[in-house]
This record gives C-alpha cells, structure tokens and sequence, in this order.
C-alpha cells in the first residue's frame, strides 16, 4: 500500500537517524490554528521550534515534513507508561483543524479517511500496536486537549488503527452520571496507569480534572465534564485489559 504525499520540508528536526525498531508510537494532533495557511507556516519556520512529519490538509492531501527517520518536534514534554520525551520514538501527524481556542470544528470525512490510510502503512511498516496510537492529551494531559472530543476514534478503531472497549452505548447510557465511591475512584486512576496515562503528576486537583477530562475527550467523548462517574469507570476498567 502507498499513498500520495506532496513535500513542504521542516528545519526543526534532530537531526540523528532514528533506529526503525525504536519507533513505536504515532501520535495524533490538531492545529489548533486560526487558518491551515498558518498551520503550515509555523510548522516549517526554524522560530518556531516546531514541526511534525505528516500534515493532513481539510480536503484531505497529505504534507510529509519532516521524514520518518528523524525526530520531528511535536510532542514536546510527554510521558506514556514507562516512555517520556516521546518525540524520539513516535512519528507525530497534524490534522488541520481551528482546535478549542478558535471554533473547534469536526475533522473532514476526507481527513479521516487520509489518516487512516497513512495509519495503516505506518503501523505495518513500523509494527506499531494498537495501543500506541495515541492522542497528544494522552501523552501530555496537563498541557494540550487535542485531538479532542470531535476526533473519532471510535471510527479509526472499526478500521483497526487503535483501540476502543467496544461497550454497548445503552449500557453505558444507564452507568452515565451513577456516582462512584472513594474506593472506586482509586480504583479509576489505577485503571488509567495500566492503560498508560502518567497519572504520577496529577497530584493537584486541577491536574486531575484535567487528566479525567482528558480521558473522556478520547474514551468517553459525549460529555466531558471531569467527573468519575460510573460509565467511565466500566470504560477505563475494560481498556485496562486491552493494554
């Protein structure tokens, strides 16, 4: 399988050539910019510091910026299970999208469409597992909400790119705003640990509701409110088991 790209280079990259079985994570952003002219302009200007190796345009055609074998500057201060600085081991793509601060807006069925298939090569290039494709609020809770609610993973799991529990709507629909118990809510963050949330920072309670909130945005994205109710503790106790 191969798909089409065109080319817009980016200066910020490392500039050492990664070991391919080092590479084990894709990571999913947003623009989270007023334009996509923008986007693009911040992301290939050396001020910026800033870059990623694939950029996915609203109509759905593809930049690579930066190629594979090098480290392009996307996450920035990370952490997934026992991984940090996760730019060195993940190949970062950037969805056009105006983000929370500027109308959020649903991605383009020709976006999705286009990452799946840039997915699908890079986890079967790269044997990336579907546990590592991950959203930039996963691995950098306290600081970034993107891809966000709209994002649909739900959809990207259905064609196998990442994971989903795969609960009954109905079912969770009767669990949504049940309160949970104190044990419970331990029992919670325990879950979102094996899952790989680096939930050792959220010792203040700000960086809880943001790690929760952020949480819901991927796993349960019809009410994001930062509350452990009981719909998303049957969620976080279900994915636990898949990683």
């Amino acid at each position: 399988m191969s798909i089409k790209t065109s080319l817009n280079y980016s200066p910020n990259f490392s500039t050492y050539r990664r070991v391919k079985k080092n590479i084990k994570y894709i990571i999913l952003h947003y623009t989270g910019m007023r334009s996509e002219t923008k986007a693009i302009n911040r992301l290939t200007n050396v001020q910026s510091k800033v870059s990623c190796h694939y950029f996915i345009k609203r109509n759905g055609s593809i930049i690579l910026m930066v190629p594979e074998f090098y480290e392009a500057w996307h996450a920035g201060i990370s952490n997934w299970k026992k991984d940090k600085s996760l730019n060195k081991k993940s190949i970062g793509i950037e969805i056009s999208n105006n983000g929370h601060s500027f109308g959020y807006e649903n991605f383009s069925n020709k976006q999705i469409n286009s990452l799946i298939k840039l997915s699908k090569i890079l986890i079967k290039k790269y044997n990336i597992k579907k546990t590592n494709v991950l959203g930039h609020s996963d691995i950098a809770f306290d600081r970034k909400k993107d891809p966000g609610e709209k994002f649909p993973w739900e959809r990207l799991s259905k064609n196998k790119v990442c994971i989903w529990h795969n609960i009954d709507n109905n079912i969770l629909e009767k669990l949504r705003s049940d309160k949970t118990s104190s044990k419970q809510k331990i029992d919670f963050f325990k879950y979102l640990a094996k899952i790989g949330y680096f939930i050792k920072t959220a010792k203040s309670t700000s960086k809880k509701i943001k790690l929760i909130k952020n949480f819901q945005r991927h796993f349960r994205q019809n009410l994001v409110n930062g509350i452990i109710d009981q719909e998303c503790l049957i969620i976080a106790k279900r994915l636990s088991k898949l990683s």
